[in-house]
């Protein structure tokens, strides 16, 4: 039985069909991050339409799906009208207008209710963008019938019901994800009508029909794309990834929604029904996102970064910091910028070049050791996957800096697997991918790593203090 899923990333979509697990054909388009004013980011959904219909078109020509499942970026904010139709551009995951409003609802809140919630408050979640849009666009919000994430706008567009699944409501900072409802206190702050909000389904749960090559076929509510990722990969309690993409994520499967205490990592629902699951996750913002940018200032290409990084990282290469937009763990802090330290005469492109590769790694490393220290242990071998991940440079430089073993994992598709797979019915893969190999720290490097890395956070707490 072949099912299409359907992967909105932040930077592209993909689109597969699966047979039994299995990706019998795969399509992806490009779309553009918009950044009308430093620190927001936004994406047009029109231009995620036409890509979806065209990576479908060209993934499922052939083919004849019984169902479609979605996978989706978390926590983006899609405006629209009674027809569907988006009244602004969407604000996505990565944006951080609503610093002032995050700080508001923390302070509110408190941290009791805050943990119910999963989270600390953060700008780019539907809850702090809603605030924001309240305030500063309230012409929008009077014309506003719908408030949805990103894959569920997709999917309804394309034809399907109107809702949403826990593993996405659980990222909106408007729902309780130990009640499993929607927060009425939360919603009474922001000052949002709960009738904005879309019916919660559980991820494999119908969700109408959609189109496909002008033939209508079924579909599933669909999950986030980490929830959808744990699908594909098959990891159940106790299990967790890594993964590289334009942001990053440390993953832990929880077995109850204990919260982290310290709310420097974030506390979803897996996908599934509501109540069925929860992980644990420290979510990397400074990952392919600031790669990109800094590759665009030097007119480099990824493989001359990967060159450079190939020469080994040096105690007299400058360390950068990846903040470009703030920082979720361990941070929580939309404030944060980049910088690079330790520029001298000696100074060259390459060690530029590689040392922002080495901030990368390093952001990730943060990120684990948040995940670690909540007390969600990571398994022996973690399962590295993700469209970053492919260099061994690369790899080993994020071994070395985060100190765990890292099972490469070829499962390029998880996330677009586990949305065909939700969609067909199914909530875990019964067939987990194996590792390929498995990438071990070296001492050395480790040390070398650790040393820049404290380098870095005594800057950071300079700047803070200033």
């Amino acid at each position: 039985m072949s099912i299409l899923g359907i992967d909105l990333g932040t930077g592209s979509v993909k689109a597969a069909v699966v047979d039994g697990g299995d990706v019998v054909s795969r399509a992806a388009r490009p779309y553009r991050v918009d950044s009308p004013r430093p620190g927001w980011a936004e994406g047009d959904p029109a231009l995620w339409l036409a890509a979806t219909r065209d990576a479908v078109a060209d993934a499922a020509g052939g083919h004849s799906p019984s169902a479609v499942g979605f996978s989706g970026q978390m926590h983006g904010l899609v405006v629209v009208d009674k027809d569907l139709e988006p009244l602004r551009p969407a604000i996505l995951w990565a944006d951080g207008r609503a610093a002032e409003q995050a700080r508001a609802l923390a302070e509110e809140l408190g941290l009791a209710q805050l943990s119910r919630l999963g989270s600390t408050a953060v700008p780019g979640f539907a809850a702090t963008t809603l605030a924001w849009l309240l305030a500063h666009e309230p012409d929008v919000m009077a014309r506003a019938s719908h408030v949805l994430q990103p894959k569920d706008w997709l999917r309804a567009q394309l034809g399907g019901d109107i809702a949403t699944d826990p593993s996405d409501a659980s990222g909106t900072l408007l729902f309780d994800v130990v009640s499993g409802e929607w927060s009425e206190p939360v919603l009474e702050w922001v000052g949002v009508d709960s009738r904005l909000l879309p019916e919660v389904r559980g991820s494999q749960r119908p969700a109408g029909a959609v189109v496909v090559n002008g033939v209508e076929v079924p579909c599933a509510t669909g999950a986030a794309d980490t929830a959808c990722a744990l699908t594909g990969l098959g990891l159940r309690v106790g299990g967790g990834f890594i993964a590289v993409g334009s942001g990053s994520q440390v993953v832990r499967v929880l077995d109850a929604p204990d919260v982290d205490g310290t709310l420097q990592t974030h506390t979803f629902a897996t996908a599934g029904d509501v109540g069925s699951g929860w992980y644990r996750i420290g979510a990397v913002q400074s990952a392919g996102l600031t790669l990109t940018a800094a590759l665009a200032w030097f007119g480099a290409t990824v493989d001359e970064a990967t060159a450079a990084l190939r020469l080994g990282v040096r105690s007299d290469d400058p360390v950068f910091v990846p903040y470009l937009s703030g920082e979720r763990t361990p941070f929580m802090s939309p404030d944060l910028r980049g910088a690079w330290h330790g520029l001298s005469l000696a100074t060259t492109r390459e060690s530029m070049l590689r040392s922002v590769l080495e901030g990368v790694a390093q952001a990730v490393a943060l990120g684990v050791a948040a995940v670690q220290d909540s007390g969600a242990t990571l398994p022996e071998v973690v399962p590295l996957v993700g469209g970053g991940t492919h260099d061994p440079a690369f790899r080993q430089l994020l071994a070395d800096a985060s100190g765990v073993a890292l099972g490469v994992t070829d499962a390029p598709d998880a996330a677009v697997v586990g949305a065909a797979l939700l969609g067909g019915g199914e909530t875990v893969n019964p067939r987990p991918a194996g590792h390929a190999s498995v990438v071990r720290p070296d001492a050395a490097a480790a040390t070398l790593l650790a040393e820049r890395r404290q380098a870095m956070l005594e800057w950071l707490m300079t700047e803070e203090d200033a």
